[in-house]
């Protein structure tokens, strides 16, 4: 366990000091946010000067570094982790109890989570910058400062509406602007070239508008390490506020030009863009985090070295999915433009310095862009990827590759710029984040690219910071892996095994339940609280909580619940194995679809409650605005984890790996990490359904057609067809039509599987010993899915920090 920096008195001292300098009031008067305040402030200048410390042994001894950056980071909530990470929570808790008479937890809530991310790819993230500074790496993380962060999600009667979520007042506190270090990123205008008397190519960028990249920085503590992670987030800035000169001319529109982006560009993550204007501002948010992240890296490198010959033997920069691509022709631009390095010598610097992870094996998920809005916003960088494909392409044609495979190469292809294949081309490491993934990869998605250059495709399965999820989350758990095991499993996971020797100690087993129940008690009264619901806690909690996607097939869970929902209708003393089903998920505002089977679930749960019979044996609950705070508290009261993509469709998952830790048992198909978890806990410990992505690739290939499910399966044609009369006080047309006649997920084809699977878990739980013999076999194994785990790969075979 780590020890705390600070005594209690030493705390309590500057607690009080913060309270009087700052907010000029006194420990009796103060508000608990302005507690919250003030013990922040104090984390975060021991954070800062311990990063300093540990940034100077760093730079002194030449290190690696490596650079993550990423359009996501869903950071949570910085003050219980880092004081966790720290040592400090319980001192903190006596102080806050002794001098203050105020529960910590009460302190927690008044932080707000960091609006920075949307889900998974943004959580993970988070889970590296947690884990780097824990194993000790030098890191830091790059993004934007959104001012709203994604949404904040209203539900009115069902339908999803986005709010801005204002997350900045409360979470201010742990940000470090840095003005002094701001980056000018440059947008739109004209390039012009010429030729010197020296035969030197200069280029000339003109009649752009500027926008400065202002710092804001916020630290990531290790667990018991010398670690300290820094998260650098831009804020956009107008160089100029206002140009007088047009607005006398009466070009009003002109005079708050650069003004008029700054205010748009950090506003709001991933804004819609259904409409030209939100893929243009995407665009721009792109660049201006890839130009002001390059900008920053090649300072701090300068101010070490004094030169960037030897720039990728000291900088490993991360590309996490394609959003961070444009990093790659800003350090070309740099490379070329600002300090004359020739091509190929600027090229051989980006490929060795540059690694990409891919996080979608869907061909519509690639992020392309069109080329001429490339072009009329990025004029220099487009002529450098226009060069970069041209080179490739040459290089494709005299390693002999066929014009047709050349083709789906390309960089450039038609109208189109393809970011994924810019990535490939020039990262020296390409990784999956799961075994199925990355071999998915390089068999179909990117089959041509590693046949050319297999060296470059890895894999590194994701991870999470489990001790969030773990240690901070589910304290019954922890003390009892505590009196079983020791303490060694707090810092490393893979002690979490030795669990396992109590698998058949019917002791350890009841109070394996026992803890559980609490927790579902814990949550029950949050949801009796917040939503006036009171859950059974005899029933199975059923939780599928993530982004609302088709491919995720929340609409397959649906499916079966209203299945079940028909036959207690028809007799509700049906002998029936109580479950609770607990969705949270946010649909892309743009996304119409997604927000209709938010509506259907709504309602769904809506109509059950109208039956409290059946009620008391099924029940539905979505959770509004669902956040890590909120995870938190339900991973650990879940029982059942439903991890249910199509086959060949879900890339990992770290959902599944947050849930398997607290003990609830899998009911997946064989996709992402579920064929992970699947080997590690054994046929006995999971529930796998449905088809593996070689037979779904199969029957697509001979014509996939799901009418015929709708035609010949009883139970899949009353359950769509009630879907379309009615569930609660709405119709589905269009849910009901997307199963039948498109069904592009194949939710019809693994129906009966789904269904048959759910009946097998509603019946191993009855048998109470079995099933906790089966989440403590879950819990034992979690161990390998830590983030530090991840992170070791990383640096070992990917970044080469060591």
């Amino acid at each position: 366990m780590p020890t705390s920096p600070f005594t209690r008195e030493e705390l309590t001292r500057q607690i009080k000091g913060v309270l009087e300098f700052d907010f000029r009031t006194s420990p009796e008067e103060a508000s608990s946010g302005q507690i919250y305040k003030a013990l922040s402030k104090i984390v975060v200048k021991y954070l800062k000067e311990k990063r300093h410390s540990y940034f100077a042994k760093v730079n002194s001894s030449g290190a690696k570094q490596v650079y993550y950056i990423s359009m996501e980071f869903l950071m949570g909530r910085s003050l219980k982790t880092n004081l966790y990470n720290l040592g400090m929570e319980e001192v903190a808790r006596s102080v806050m109890h002794e001098e203050f008479d105020i529960p910590l937890h009460r302190i927690f809530e008044e932080e707000p989570d960091a609006g920075l991310g949307n889900g998974g790819l943004g959580r993970l993230a988070a889970c590296y910058m947690d884990a780097l500074a824990t194993c000790g790496y030098p890191a830091t993380g790059y993004s934007i400062l959104y001012e709203y962060g994604i949404f904040k999600q209203k539900l009115e009667d069902g339908w999803q509406t986005e709010l801005p979520d204002e997350w900045l007042p409360g979470g201010g506190v742990w940000l470090t602007a840095v003005p002094d270090q701001a980056v000018e990123v440059r947008f739109d205008g004209q390039i012009e070239e010429h030729w010197d008397s020296e035969e030197y190519h200069h280029i000339e960028h003109v009649n752009y508008q500027s926008v400065l990249a202002v710092p804001y920085d916020m630290y990531i503590s290790g667990y018991d390490s010398h670690g300290v992670s820094k998260l650098r987030l831009w804020a956009a800035k107008a160089v100029s506020a206002f140009d007088m000169g047009e607005f006398n001319q009466g070009n009003f529109n002109a005079a708050l030009g650069s003004n008029n982006i700054a205010n748009t560009l950090a506003k709001v993550l991933y804004p819609n863009d259904n409409f030209n204007e939100g893929k243009a501002l995407r665009l721009k948010q792109q660049y201006f985090m890839c130009s002001a992240s390059i900008g920053d890296i090649v300072m701090r490198h300068m101010n070490t070295y004094g030169t960037l010959e030897n720039f990728h033997e000291k900088c490993a920069i991360h590309i996490n999915d394609t959003h961070p691509t444009l990093a790659i022709p800003e350090l070309m631009r740099v490379l070329l433009d600002d300090c004359g390095f020739t091509w190929n010598k600027s090229w051989h610097i980006c490929q060795n310095t540059f690694a990409y992870t891919n996080h979608t094996v869907m061909a519509e998920a690639l992020e392309t862009w069109d080329k001429d809005l490339i072009q009329r916003t990025l004029p220099r960088i487009f002529t450098i990827i226009c060069e970069i494909n041209r080179r490739y392409c040459l290089g494709l044609a005299n390693r002999m590759i066929d014009s047709a495979k050349m083709e789906k190469m390309a960089i450039v292809s038609g109208n189109r710029v393809r970011m994924a294949n810019l990535c490939i081309d020039a990262s020296h490491s390409v990784n999956g984040v799961s075994r199925l993934h990355s071999n998915i990869i390089k068999e179909s998605v990117f089959k041509d690219q590693y046949e050319d250059k297999p060296v470059k495709f890895k894999n590194v399965t994701n991870g999470i910071a489990y001790r969030r999820w773990l240690l901070q989350s589910n304290p019954g758990l922890t003390e009892l892996l505590s009196e079983t095991i020791g303490d060694g499993f707090k810092k490393y996971g893979q002690q979490l095994e030795r669990f396992r020797v109590f698998e058949d100690d019917a002791g350890v087993l009841t109070k394996l339940g026992e803890i559980k129940r609490e927790n579902k008690a814990r949550f029950a009264k949050w949801a009796k609280t917040k939503y006036n619901v009171a859950l059974n806690l005899d029933s199975a909690f059923d939780v599928q909580v993530k982004r609302l996607h088709e491919y995720k097939r929340q609409q397959l869970n649906v499916m079966n619940i209203l299945a079940d929902y028909l036959l207690l209708l028809e007799n509700p003393d049906l002998d029936f194995q109580p479950k609770t089903y607990i969705f949270a998920s946010k649909a892309a505002p743009g996304y119409f679809l997604a927000k209709q089977i938010i509506m259907l679930i709504w309602q769904l749960s809506q109509e059950i409650e109208k039956h409290p019979k059946i009620a008391e044996k099924l029940r539905v609950l979505f959770l509004e605005d669902y956040s890590v705070t909120l995870s938190e508290l339900l991973m650990p009261a879940a029982d059942i984890s439903e991890q249910i993509s199509l086959a060949g469709t879900e890339a990992s998952g770290t959902g599944n790996m947050k849930l398997m830790l607290n003990g609830a048992i899998t009911i997946g198909t064989y996709d992402g990490a579920n064929v992970e978890i699947h080997e590690h806990v054994g046929d006995d410990n999971i529930f796998i359904f449905g088809m593996s992505t070689a037979e779904a690739g199969i029957m697509k290939a001979n014509g996939y057609s799901p009418e015929g499910y709708y035609n010949h399966n009883k139970t899949i044609s009353s359950v769509i067809n009630r879907i379309y009369h009615g569930v609660g006080t709405k119709t589905f047309q269009e849910v009901g039509d997307s199963l039948r006649f498109k069904d592009a997920y194949m939710c019809l084809a693994d129906f009966e599987s789904y269904r048959g699977t759910q009946a097998r878990a509603s019946e191993a739980y009855a048998d109470n010993l079995l099933w906790n013999k089966m989440s403590l076999v879950n819990i034992a194994e979690a161990g390998v899915f830590s983030a530090d785990r991840s992170v070791g790969e990383y640096a070992h075979n990917i970044w080469n920090l060591l």
